[in-house]
């Protein structure tokens, strides 16, 4: 699946409907999950173009998110919009403190261990409950955990490179 373009970041997708008045449900990659009806426009991916789309309302609705877009009034306008990606603007993210990252800048990483050996590229995170964990394609999958100051050691986004502390063998 190709990525948002750099200046977009991929903060969920539209994942069902719900009622007849145009609302759609929403799968929120965001922390809480209903912040992504803060953000306005949305960019979603249709057709393969992104497309601005202004956020009318939305709210949580048990464990997950609803919304209803500007211009989608009923059902069959919101069931043209399943699947569709949904992003933002870099700019429209609040700064992080030092330190903190977005799982997006991240993704794409080679992953480095303290004696050199290349374990490949971070091909995702995942929550665990416990902690983050980065996906690292290589010659094979390897599960690292994000624990930064124990198994990752640096994050060097403009070199393009994470260093950790991991054994290549697990």
């Amino acid at each position: 699946m190709p990525k948002a373009p750099s200046d977009l970041v991929t903060v969920g997708r539209i994942s069902g409907l719900y009622g007849v008045r145009g609302w759609v449900r929403v799968y929120s990659h965001t922390e809480p999950r209903e912040g992504i009806v803060r953000y306005s426009p949305w960019y979603l991916r249709l057709g393969g173009e992104w497309r601005p789309v202004a956020v009318a309302e939305g709210r949580r609705h048990g464990k997950g998110v609803v919304a209803r877009l500007e211009g989608c009034e009923d059902r069959d306008q919101a069931a043209r919009l399943m699947g569709a990606e949904i992003a933002v603007r870099r700019d429209q993210l609040p700064p992080l403190p030092e330190g903190e990252y977005y799982w997006t800048d991240l993704e794409g990483l080679r992953v480095v261990n303290r004696d050199g050996v290349e374990l490949g590229t971070v091909e995702r995170l995942m929550e665990t409950g416990a902690n983050d964990v980065l996906v690292v394609r290589g010659e094979r999958e390897r599960l690292v955990p994000y624990l930064p100051g124990q198994v990752v050691l640096e994050v060097d986004l403009e070199g393009g490179r994470i260093r950790v502390d991991w054994d290549p063998d697990f």
